[in-house]
């Protein structure tokens, strides 16, 4: 029996579809318990000390780092207006890549461009045919 035949029996066919899945559902989830949950459960400490780079007020700067840090990821995780959702999360990505940690070398930052590439990945390619989208055009 070929390698792949028995693991594809194991556990399902190796497709884009199945690769922007595990995407989807692994950045999201990562994004939720290392950023996005923490913000929530520490809010008055993170906003006591959230750098505002774009000079919007700190509360405003949490607000949207919420929203691309809880909202957009469980909109990718499910495949709801992926490509849309997958954005605030790349443009704070960039934000913070570039204005908050300019001095950070690629291995210092090394995590946030890993997420940038998988969230711009899933804006590129959108969210495969397992997804509330693909439903939705069907």
């Amino acid at each position: 029996m070929k390698p792949s035949h028995w693991l594809s029996t194991l556990i399902g066919p190796f497709t884009p579809d199945a690769g922007l899945l595990f995407a989807r559902v692994t950045g999201a989830l990562l994004v939720l318990h290392v950023h996005g949950l923490p913000k929530l459960l520490h809010f008055s400490d993170e906003l006591a000390h959230i750098d505002d780079p774009l000079h919007m007020g700190r509360a405003l700067t949490l607000y949207c780092a919420l929203f691309a840090e809880l909202v957009c990821p469980v909109l990718v995780a499910v495949g709801l207006l992926t490509r849309l959702a997958a954005l605030p999360f790349l443009f704070l990505l960039l934000v913070s890549m570039f204005l908050v940690h300019p001095d950070w070398s690629i291995a210092d930052g090394q995590f946030g461009w890993l997420l940038i590439i998988v969230f711009g990945t899933i804006a590129v390619s959108g969210a495969g045919k397992y997804s509330v989208d693909a439903h939705w055009r069907s």
